[in-house]
């Protein structure tokens, strides 16, 4: 399979999936897909695929610095806030 170029000549230019197969002697093409709705670089993706290249992982090349914990901070304020207790210590009384 491969996505063959473009022609520029055409406007707008039509964008397929196609397969090479043979028939005897003779190699023949037909077309599995019409990929003219895809963005550019979706069908620059897909050809760099078909033709072997390794494409990064998500997040590849990216180093975690710091990550605050907010997790356990959220629940303690939501507990508070559910028996009343932040009112009294955001406003005591006198």
């Amino acid at each position: 399979m491969y996505v063959p170029p473009s022609p520029t000549a055409i406007r707008p230019p039509a964008v397929l999936l196609r397969e090479s197969y043979r028939d005897g002697d003779k190699v023949k093409n037909r077309t599995l897909a019409n990929l003219s709705h895809w963005p550019a670089e979706k069908v620059e993706a897909l050809r760099a695929v078909l033709h072997g290249d390794k494409l990064g992982l998500a997040g590849e090349g990216l180093e975690i610095v710091r990550a605050m914990p907010h997790g356990h901070v959220v629940a303690v304020l939501g507990t508070l806030k559910r028996i009343g207790l932040d009112r009294l210590l955001i406003h005591p009384d006198p």
